[in-house]
């Protein structure tokens, strides 16, 4: 029983996690899926890259939330961002 907990927490801890990652990346004006995870992975790598899109100015556990909903649902991802979700 305590392992089911467990893996429900796990599971609402990654909700929200994605969760606010994608409204960071609407409030940024950034789509998922209009990048592959490589070029998600290389913004990440470069402060110049962050500050063009204004990602520099977050904290960094909202910089891991975005970058982690970012890859998660890139173009090439396993479950990319649907246009109008």
């Amino acid at each position: 029983m305590g392992i089911v907990r467990i893996l429900i927490a796990l599971s609402l801890m990654a909700s929200f996690a994605f969760a606010g990652g994608k409204d960071l990346a609407v409030q940024l004006g950034l789509n998922a899926s209009s990048k592959a995870i490589k070029q998600w992975e290389k913004v990440f790598q470069k402060e110049k890259k962050m500050k063009k899109l204004g990602i520099d100015k977050l904290s960094d556990a909202d910089k891991q939330s975005l970058k982690e909903y970012l890859i998660g649902h890139a173009a090439d991802s396993d479950h990319p961002e649907a246009a109008g979700m």
